[in-house]
């Protein structure tokens, strides 16, 4: 069976709320600044409640006062930090979307990532989720790996599938080979050693760098 993608869980195109009750984590919203306070800034998001962004939730350096990044009237972009329909508040950030949680990870997910880290048995990729992502060293390409680098590098990034997530020890597994293979089966190309995979790829990586340097 083929590996499915995921659907977008934040930046799609979304239905305007119309309510609270249609909020959720990581949803993308439009608002404007109404009220500052020393806590925070609250925006207008087109609901019956307005939005709290917290001063920590404005950026990524340390911020002393709101003023410094916001005034009112001024028009942001937010992600839905956390909803509480009770209390019937809601809680913004400017970061971006929040990560993905291990929750919404389920095997035969296909993802983008980045290669983070090599290691002699395999390879880390942060996909976007509370955790780092691990490619064991037989789940990099058809065929032996001796190591790593032979096929990724730091900074590079790559697609790959979600075969196993433990939620409990917090760990999620990864996988390449399958992804490859059914490229090359499209491709109806016979398959490359791990050598030809390895200088494909080291090729692809030059040709990238080159085309950075023109821009």
């Amino acid at each position: 069976m083929s590996p499915v993608k995921p659907a977008p869980e934040t930046d799609a195109p979304q239905e305007k709320p119309t309510s609270i009750k249609d909020l959720k984590p990581g949803m993308k919203l439009q608002g404007k600044v109404t009220r500052i306070v020393l806590c925070g800034a609250f925006v207008d998001i087109g609901l019956d409640r307005e939005g709290l962004i917290h001063i920590s939730q404005l950026g990524r350096r340390p911020i002393n006062r709101v003023t410094e990044v916001l005034k009112e009237g001024d028009e942001v972009t937010v992600w839905v930090k956390k909803v509480d329909r009770k209390r019937k508040r809601v809680l913004l950030t400017m970061l971006g979307p929040p990560p993905r949680s291990l929750r919404s990870l389920k095997p035969g997910m296909v993802l983008e990532g980045k290669v983070t880290k090599l290691t002699p048995f395999g390879v880390f990729v942060d996909i976007g989720a509370t955790r780092e992502g691990l490619i064991h060293i037989s789940e990099l390409a058809p065929g032996h790996v001796d190591d790593p680098a032979e096929i990724v590098s730091v900074g590079e990034k790559v697609e790959v599938e979600v075969l196993r997530v433990d939620r409990k020890r917090r760990r999620i597994e990864l996988s390449m080979k399958d992804l490859l293979l059914e490229a090359l089966k499209e491709e109806q190309e016979p398959l490359p050693t791990v050598m030809e995979l390895a200088w494909q790829r080291a090729l692809a990586r030059q040709r990238e760098r080159e085309g950075q340097r023109l821009q």
